[in-house]
This record gives structure tokens, sequence and C-alpha cells, in this order.
């Protein structure tokens, strides 16, 4: 398993970031960026989920179909729910994964 990358200690999502993320991870991530930033706005989440615009564009369209992200404002986007509920599943699969139960 690679290294984790530790961008800095504000980020509290950046130390969990792997260099190749499965697309469970991308989506847990942009999940954990998106309650992180409350309504925030595309450009912040993808960059601070570390995603390229194209990809970024493909799971987050995922994401909002899905209903797991909501357009709260003028180009803002928050966490529903069912995306909390999805973040604490995908928690739990990645400690029975890593051996952490």
């Amino acid at each position: 398993m690679r290294e984790l990358i530790d961008i800095s200690n504000k980020n509290l999502i950046g130390a969990n970031l792997r260099k190749d993320r499965s697309r469970w991870e991308i989506v847990q991530d942009l999940l954990k960026v998106t309650r992180e930033e409350k309504k925030g706005k595309k450009t912040r989440i993808m960059q601070k989920a570390y995603l390229d615009w194209r990809n970024f564009q493909r799971y987050f369209s995922f994401l909002l179909e899905e209903g797991f992200i909501t357009n709260c404002d003028t180009n803002c986007y928050e966490l529903t729910k069912r995306g909390e509920e999805l973040i604490r599943r995908l928690d739990q699969v990645d400690e029975m994964l890593n051996g952490k139960v």
C-alpha cells in the first residue's frame, strides 16, 4: 500500500488521501470534503479532494444524481443525510479491509 500524503495539518482529509485511490476511496474523500466545507463550491471541493476537473465532474455528478450531495444555494453544495450514512458505511468497510476492527 502506498504511503499517505500529509499536505497540511489544517486539512483534516489531506492526511488520509493516497496517491492511487480506488473509486470508493474517491467517493469517500469527496463526501468528507463536502461535509467539511459545509456549503462548499465545486472548485473548492475539487481542490481539497485532490481531483482533476474531469474526474471530479464524473464522481460529483454521480453523488448529486444519487442524492448523497445536494445543491443548497447558487453554486453551493452540502452533504445530505444519505451522504452521511454512506460515509459511515464506507468508513466501516475501510476499517474492515485495513484490519482496524
